[in-house]
């Protein structure tokens, strides 16, 4: 028995040592270390002294008592029967001294427990309700993102100019989404944000967008081409719902939530952008330039898009219900994009 509360006093002595040294690390959850409880530090500390204290008074009245024997001059066979019975009586001293001091291990381990899910001590089941709440409330936060999509321009009606000399088009992305959750249980949310989009259409068979009195038109370039694409850059704002697929999990005290920004998720959104600036950019053998001037493209952009997404990685898709060029200019020409965006 007095083995055991020995080993228990060490141990309280190590730990007190590591975590001066801020290096203790419990594994209570799954790959996430945590520092100790300030409560527990000081009741291990408290308990390791008072077990220290009781083995060095035994200690010394044991010795005390075993110079007493040796002055008797007992042979060797009758001094160390003796001794034993000596060190057998203080080991149940020191056993009953430190099982009166009470210590509820149990106890210790739920405050450090408790500690180690909040990151902060509580002394009632009450305030620690409260703090369960308030760390696994709704979510409510802004995520970043970049997306990269190929592009394609659909048209309901016979190929323009532009659709049989149409390149490779792509739309580059970035900007911050809006996570709202609509309640700490509920697989539904509301997504918004502010991107910033840069759509690049590239023309093929050697021809170039030319302007003439307002008139935007493509005509053939004189010589070897090497570049040749309009590139405009929009403000994006998604309006739409996510959702969740996440189970349930239980946090304790009944309280129970759902994670709503990893796992598997679905979303749908409308979305609605303003034009910033086009620039026509030209690159050949004879001449080469780069144009900023108005080359009719839409002002405003309005379309629909659909996503799938685990974790951080999203696949979606999104289609303009607005023309790309406005007014007659490459009439009915719609924007399609399928991408892929990375949050964090």
């Amino acid at each position: 028995m007095i083995k055991k509360f020995i080993m228990t006093g060490m141990l309280c002595l190590i730990v007190t040592s590591l975590q001066a040294q801020k290096a203790l690390k419990l594994n209570l959850r799954s790959k996430e270390n945590t520092e100790v409880s300030p409560i527990v530090k000081e009741k291990v500390e408290e308990y390791a002294v008072k077990i220290n204290t009781i083995i060095q008074e035994e200690k010394k009245l044991m010795e005390t008592e075993l110079l007493e024997l040796q002055a008797q001059n007992l042979d060797k066979t009758e001094f160390d029967r003796q001794k034993a019975l000596v060190a057998e009586k203080y080991s149940a001293k020191i056993d009953a001294r430190i099982e009166s001091l009470g210590f509820d291990l149990d106890q210790v381990i739920q405050k450090q427990v408790k500690y180690s899910l909040l990151n902060t001590d509580v002394t009632s089941n009450e305030e620690l309700k409260e703090k369960l709440v308030k760390k696994f409330r709704a979510t409510k936060d802004f995520s970043g993102y970049f997306s990269y999509g190929i592009m394609t321009l659909t048209n309901d009606k016979p190929d323009n100019e532009l659709d049989r000399n149409l390149g490779y088009a792509n739309n580059l992305e970035f900007g911050l989404k809006f996570n709202y959750q609509f309640s700490r249980t509920s697989p539904w949310g509301f997504i918004s944000g502010l991107g910033f989009s840069w759509r690049t259409i590239r023309t093929d068979n050697n021809m170039v967008f030319t302007k003439q009195n307002a008139e935007v038109f493509l005509s053939p370039y004189n010589g070897s081409l090497d570049k040749s694409k309009l590139r405009t850059g929009y403000i994006m704002i998604p309006v739409g719902l996510q959702y969740n697929f996440s189970k349930l999990k239980n946090a304790g005290m009944d309280i129970q939530y759902r994670p709503y920004s990893d796992g598997f998720r679905v979303g749908a959104n409308m979305y609605g952008g303003i034009r910033m600036a086009t620039n026509n950019i030209v690159k050949g053998g004879t001449q080469s330039f780069r144009d900023r001037s108005n080359y009719q493209v839409s002002p405003f952009i309005y379309g629909a898009q659909f996503t799938v997404s685990y974790d951080n990685i999203s696949l979606f898709v999104k289609k303009d219900f607005s023309n790309f060029f406005k007014d007659k200019y490459f009439e009915n020409d719609k924007a399609l994009v399928f991408g892929v965006a990375i949050g964090w």
